[in-house]
């Protein structure tokens, strides 16, 4: 660790009485990087649909997947303890995804009334035949608009489902060290899978465009800053190789970024079909 790369240097120089101050002071500013630093990147992006009032350059299966990830890591928290910042890390996360969650919802149910508005306003329709979007809901158990709900409560209940299933599981199999061992790999494995999604929906549009580059960019030095971590505190090896997997994905998303500004691609056109509405 750092501490153990400056102790040897400052009691060589008679700064002794500086080495526990410091120690510490590195180790809580590290600590609060962990807990905090994963939700940073999700702040301009945030602010970005908020202003634009436009969701469609973010994916919200990245929700999925950090949602996912992170009520597993806490499930394996139960199984093997971990450093509490990696806990309350995930905690912290699960909120932000909701609330990333919430706005997109917001957001799409408004744009796709509009431009329902628009159509009836184009055939000179008048106001009382305007008719909403259809509702479309978790509990409708419908897989083609699986988590492209209308509102932002089925996604809660989804979640509730989710965390309430495994929860259980989890409970009856605690004694078994290979089920734990297996949540941690499938907690950690899911997270780093966070940029797919964004990847796929880039390939697809042949665009970066509406995507927060400044997002990718702190998801980068995020990742990278947290597979430090793992290494140095000697995390649970699940969550070092999947660090460094997840950094892999976001040099991808980077490397788009440069690739489609620099040569602009035609966007390929998909057929009309109710699962392309999906936002991936």
């Amino acid at each position: 660790m750092l501490r153990d790369f400056l102790l040897p240097i400052m009691e060589a120089d008679g700064w002794e009485w500086l080495v526990a101050p410091i120690q510490q002071l590195i180790s809580w500013g590290a600590s609060v990087a962990m807990v905090f630093g994963g939700v940073v990147p999700y702040i301009p992006q945030y602010r970005d649909i908020k202003r634009t009032q436009n969701a469609e350059g973010f994916s919200t299966y990245v929700c999925l997947v950090l949602l996912v990830a992170n009520i597993l890591r806490i499930l394996f928290w139960f199984g093997r303890h971990f450093e509490s910042p990696l806990l309350l890390q995930s905690i912290i996360m699960i909120i932000t995804m909701l609330l990333m969650l919430k706005l997109c919802t917001e957001v799409r149910v408004a744009n796709e009334l509009n431009i329902k508005r628009r159509s009836f306003s184009a055939a000179d329709s008048k106001d009382e035949e305007i008719k909403t979007p259809p509702k479309r809901s978790f509990l409708d158990f419908d897989l083609i608009y699986f988590w492209h709900w209308s509102r932002f409560t089925d996604y809660v209940q989804c979640v509730l489902a989710f965390t309430g299933v495994t929860g259980y599981v989890t409970y009856l199999s605690l004694d078994s060290i290979i089920f734990v061992e297996t949540l941690g790999f499938l907690a950690v494995f899911t997270e780093a899978m966070l940029g797919i999604p964004q990847l796929y929906r880039n390939y697809q549009n042949r665009s970066t465009e509406g995507m927060s580059v400044k997002m990718v960019l702190m998801w980068t030095s995020g990742d990278t800053f947290k597979t430090v971590y793992f290494l140095l505190n000697q995390a649970p090896f699940q969550f070092s190789i999947c660090g460094l997997l997840q950094v892999f994905v976001d040099m991808a998303i980077l490397m788009q970024v440069y690739f489609f500004s620099c040569y602009p691609q035609k966007p390929t056109s998909h057929p009309t079909h109710p699962a392309s509405t999906k936002a991936l």
